[in-house]
């Protein structure tokens, strides 16, 4: 293989991001080409490398950077299955997020510095999964923090974004720290920092401290992942751009942290207390992340918890020793997690609204949007996991990796002994993954069934109460700023990308099936699911359905006969927008979750806690440090000045311009001297 191509595929979109960004405000009509053109040519040459790399094989090829005095530094490039399916998958989904952007913020005058920024995002993304090195990785890591810092407040104007964007890089980067020192400890007991280098000191048990390396990587996965107890930044996340977070939660950022974990897979293997740890880590990330996304009111925050605890089911993969279903998975939701954003912004953009509430309220929206109706329809079957979906196939390897690890047969496919996966792992990921299956369905059919299906009971009860088509007043809301006219039809950008992710969202499960497909480009280990899992996953994804079907149709003839649920206690004012009036809405979500509805919504005051332990001290700190810095360091600073000051008015006084004077002064001073030495 000609080594040029993968080199190009992450050049070519740093390359548009700095011509973009040179060229944009002086020449607008070239950042749309800018901004399309390399990453959809970095989209292609993704795909030709995978091609031309086939199945079961790897490439490395390194040339050294700089010597450090200890390991060395290189510019290594590593290629396999792995590496060539999440490079296609953040190809296509960064594509189809430039192109669907021409049309979403075809008005907004900061357009070219945010096509830039999405670029250098993707070839970050893409250097992330191309390096062999893991300081070159650490590179492109970091570059995605400080990009979707800008990209999460691009609409820094409003508040929402500039705090959600601050908080998205704050709380990224406590779990990089110890992750930073997590890669200098591997480095140094592996000697070098190569991926491959390290992965063979693993094999021959040369690492010193795998637990310690293990927890301390897991730091900076939990913060990248959106992992328990660093997952707050995600939802706050929604008021960037709509196409950002289809960007950021689909194929880039959340999926870097589970992506590392893979490739280093063997090292955690070392280590069955830090699997149990992120066993735990994402037993409570699903659970927690499900119960939060059924009492949301905000389609993208709804989203948004969905994305946590679907990265919940991949780092429970992990944790039960399969990274092939890890990965899997990882791919399946890169694609209807994508197609479900871009959706949503579609349906934000004829609602004019992210509340599923208001939308419930909108007569026609369902045929107003008849491309985002169907393709959110089929995003939301692949993500309950409804055969034949993609969605269904992920999920159910998740769940039989679970599965034999609690039997104490872990999927390790040859990366370490089955025993290397404590039966605790598969039995925590297991049940929790069951729970999380059956929560999965019901914030899923809520979400289908109040948005598109609302009562016309619901629209008579609006209309004779004049309430406004806004959000809830107790339930957190990320407004985005308007970027098109509601009264125009969406322009085929951004509806034909949505059939483009469509099309993989439907078929892309059947490549599991057979051993020479998929799994062959990954560790060779079966991907089918089994019966048993198979019949436990879809039971629990039905029943799901069903339950939140009939909570929604009972909260339906409620609200038919004239009944409305009683709106919640203890409202607090909303982020933006003008207060909402009482609900009047058939939400079967406050009857599924009963007195957890109102935690749930707040994300059960996990970000109150941190704000109460942390934020608060830390600002009290530093308004000591203002206090201190103003009153006393300051007031040493003036005194010095105003001693030198006085000094000088003293000295000043003394300089009459009399010589009488001077001379007195001067045979005063010789007697006195005089004096004191005969004396």
């Amino acid at each position: 293989m000609n080594l040029a191509l993968p080199v190009l595929v992450p050049a070519l979109p740093a390359l548009g991001a700095a011509a973009t960004l040179a060229v944009g405000r002086r020449a607008p009509g070239l950042a749309r080409p800018l901004a399309i053109v390399p990453v959809a040519v970095s989209a292609v040459l993704a795909l030709v490398v995978a091609i031309q790399l086939g199945s079961g094989q790897a490439l490395d090829a390194a040339t050294r950077l700089t010597p450090t005095g200890g390991p060395d530094i290189a510019l290594a490039i590593h290629l396999d299955g792995f590496s060539s399916l999440i490079s296609v998958l953040v190809g296509l989904v960064a594509t189809c997020v430039q192109v669907y952007s021409t049309a979403y913020l075809k008005d907004d005058p900061r357009y070219p510095s945010y096509a830039a920024l999405v670029s250098l995002f993707t070839a970050a993304m893409f250097l992330v999964v191309y390096s062999g090195d893991l300081i070159v990785l650490l590179v492109g890591w970091e570059v995605m923090g400080i990009c979707s810092y800008f990209l999460i407040g691009h609409h820094w104007e409003t508040a929402d974004a500039r705090s959600a964007s601050l908080k998205a890089f704050l709380v990224t980067k406590l779990g990089d720290v110890p992750f930073l020192f997590g890669l200098f400890l591997l480095g140094a007991d592996a000697g070098s920092f190569r991926i491959e280098d390290v992965l063979a000191a693993a094999a021959d048990g040369r690492l010193g401290h795998p637990t310690l390396t293990a927890l301390l990587l897991l730091c900076g996965v939990a913060g990248k992942s959106a992992q328990f107890p660093l997952h707050t930044w995600l939802p706050d996340a929604m008021a960037g751009p709509t196409p950002v977070s289809a960007l950021i939660h689909a194929a880039t950022m959340v999926a870097a942290g589970i992506y590392l974990v893979a490739r280093l897979m063997p090292v955690f293997l070392l280590s069955g207390a830090a699997l149990v740890v992120l066993a735990v880590m994402a037993a409570v990330t699903m659970i927690g992340s499900a119960l939060c996304a059924l009492a949301q009111d905000d389609l993208k925050r709804v989203l948004a918890y969905s994305t946590v605890g679907q990265l919940g089911y991949m780092a429970g993969a992990l944790a039960s020793g399969d990274r092939e279903a890890s990965v899997f998975h990882l791919i399946s939701h890169g694609v209807f997690k994508a197609l479900l954003f871009l959706a949503a912004g579609v349906v934000i953009h004829a609602a004019h609204t992210n509340s599923i509430s208001a939308m419930s309220r909108m007569p026609g929206l369902r045929r107003r949007v008849p491309d985002a109706y169907w393709t959110m329809g089929i995003a939301l079957a692949a993500l309950v996991g409804l055969p034949p979906f993609v969605g269904f196939f992920s999920k159910e390897a998740v769940l039989t990796a679970a599965e034999h690890a609690a039997n104490g047969e872990a999927l390790t496919n040859g990366l370490g002994p089955a025993s290397a996966v404590p039966q605790a792992a598969g039995w925590i990921v297991l049940i929790s993954a069951g729970l999380t299956a059956l929560l999965t369905a019901a914030y899923a059919t809520r979400l289908f069934l109040v948005a598109f299906h609302g009562p016309d009971g619901a629209r008579a009860a609006t209309e004779a109460t004049a309430v406004p088509a806004g959000p809830e007043a107790d339930a957190p809301y990320s407004p985005e700023v308007d970027e098109a006219d509601p009264a125009t039809a969406e322009p085929p950008a951004m509806r034909w990308p949505l059939w483009v992710l469509a099309v993989p969202t439907m078929g892309l499960g059947v490549a599991c099936l057979r051993s020479d497909w998929l799994p062959a480009l990954l560790d060779g280990g079966s991907l089918r699911p089994s019966p048993a899992t198979a019949v436990m996953g879809t039971g629990l994804a039905v029943a799901g359905i069903l339950v939140a079907y009939a909570a929604w149709r009972s909260a339906t003839a409620r609200l038919t006969a004239g009944r409305p649920a009683p709106a919640a206690e203890g409202r607090v004012p909303e982020q933006a927008g003008a207060p909402a009036a009482e609900v009047i809405v058939a939400d079967p979500g406050r009857a599924l979750l009963g007195p957890l509805f109102g935690p749930a919504r707040h994300g059960f005051g996990v970000d109150r806690l941190y704000s109460a332990l942390f934020v608060r001290p830390v600002a009290a700190a530093a308004q000591l440090v203002r206090f201190l810095d103003r009153e006393v360091v300051e007031t040493y600073v003036r005194g010095s000045g105003v001693g030198a000051n006085l000094l000088g008015r003293a000295v000043r006084l003394a300089q009459t311009g009399n010589a009488q004077t001077y001379l007195s002064a001067l045979l005063a001073g010789v007697v006195l001297l005089a004096v004191l030495v005969a004396v």
